[in-house]
């Protein structure tokens, strides 16, 4: 799904512009899939203000929750500016959720909610991003050629949203000018991320960022008892000092009700 005109294209020059030393530092990719005339950028959230924004963005936070909503939350999974080069081949289509080590999730399972974010006007002739209409209902680890896909053509400050059980891929660059994108994507909590948060926002940038934003890049339990910091503190009151959000494992009463035990009659499964 196309989001025309998102945020105005101001916005998409204001990314540029804070990450203008880390983009034009960034070499192009090793290989074939991450494309050799492509630069690939990350560390968004501790490099751009803006970026943080569109990571908070209500449109694609309510989309990630409605996708995922059946999990207990929801992270951020990776930043990345994606800036196509001139003569860059298509890439080749793919499932992002592959990433997780080409687990099999059951069909109709997404464990992520992807977004690409124009920061120029995306053509099919400069690489738009190319999807397999209503490919998240298709079984796994199926091959597609570029035939089969359709460009996301969107103008400067649009954004796509799709799930990682999409079959999509860049598109060939036959242009003269490079296609930027950022992609921020958000998978379930109790996933692994595939940029390192906690690595790539410094602990001196993470400990001044709102609560709200650090809880979606990692500093939150994925579910009842995970991400907990040794004596069961909540990662925030690690990162903000005593007293910022309450210890313990977590709800235990909404694990009760997910089990089916009606809140304070049952036990979680658990030993311990």
């Amino acid at each position: 799904m196309v989001v025309d005109d998102a945020v105005t294209p101001s916005v998409m020059d204001d990314v540029r512009t804070e990450l203008a030393p880390w983009l034009d530092a960034t070499p192009c990719g090793p290989d074939e899939f991450s494309g050799r005339r492509t630069r690939r950028t990350g560390g968004l959230v501790a490099r751009s203000k803006t970026c943080r924004e569109l990571v908070m963005h209500p449109l694609v936070l309510g989309a990630a929750h409605e996708l995922l909503k059946d999990g207990t939350s929801f992270q951020l999974h990776l930043t990345q500016v994606i800036a196509i080069g001139p003569g860059e081949p298509a890439q080749v289509i793919h499932r992002d959720q592959w990433a997780f080590d080409f687990f099999p999730f059951p069909q109709g399972y997404d464990v992520q909610c992807n977004t690409i974010w124009a920061m120029t006007d995306f053509t099919e002739e400069n690489g738009a991003t190319r999807v397999v209409p209503g490919s998240n209902r298709l079984a796994d680890r199926l091959e597609f050629t570029q035939d089969d896909t359709v460009p996301a053509e969107m103008r400067k400050g649009s954004v796509l949203v799709y799930s990682g059980s999409v079959y999509h891929g860049g598109g060939a660059n036959r242009s003269n000018e490079v296609r930027a994108g950022i992609n921020i994507t958000y998978n379930r909590s109790w996933l692994r991320q595939e940029e390192n948060q906690y690595l790539a926002v410094p602990f001196e940038i993470a400990r001044t960022l709102p609560d709200d934003l650090l809880r979606l890049i990692g500093y939150a339990r994925g579910a009842y008892a995970l991400g907990y910091v040794d004596d069961m503190r909540d990662p925030l009151e690690v990162i903000k000092g005593g007293g910022a959000a309450a210890t313990g494992l977590g709800d235990l009463d909404s694990v009760r009700a997910r089990l089916g035990a009606g809140g304070t009659g049952g036990s979680p499964a658990r030993v311990g």
